[in-house]
């Protein structure tokens, strides 16, 4: 990605996948019943409505990786984050990519 581009970066669901498969957080920004339906396993859920409200959730030292359906709510919260000094990058083909992929996923409401 060059300087000065106009989207924040994104990353593909395999590099994604990885670096959180070595502990690094994944951020859900999809609705709760979205995210209840079908999600990551290690995803946590921060629908993009409260994704700043609730930074002090997030690690600031650490890269995180955002994941929507497909990608496009998943570029609004990367870009918000990376505006808050976060280091977000956004995983492209989101969910629906990291399904077809066959990757794991979870059905079905979070346990608390």
């Amino acid at each position: 990605m060059s300087a000065g581009s106009p989207h924040p970066p994104e990353v593909s669901v395999s590099e994604a996948a990885a670096a959180v498969a070595g502990g690094a957080p994944l951020i859900d920004v999809r609705e709760v019943s979205e995210f209840e339906e079908v999600r990551v396993p290690e995803a946590v859920s921060i629908p993009l409505g409260d994704v700043l409200g609730r930074a002090n959730e997030l690690d600031r030292d650490r890269r995180l990786y955002v994941i929507c359906a497909v990608g496009g709510r998943s570029l609004a919260a990367t870009e918000a984050l990376r505006k808050a000094g976060f280091d977000a990058v956004s995983v492209s083909g989101g969910t629906n990519g990291w399904a077809l992929e066959g990757r794991e996923v979870v059905r079905g409401p979070a346990s608390s």
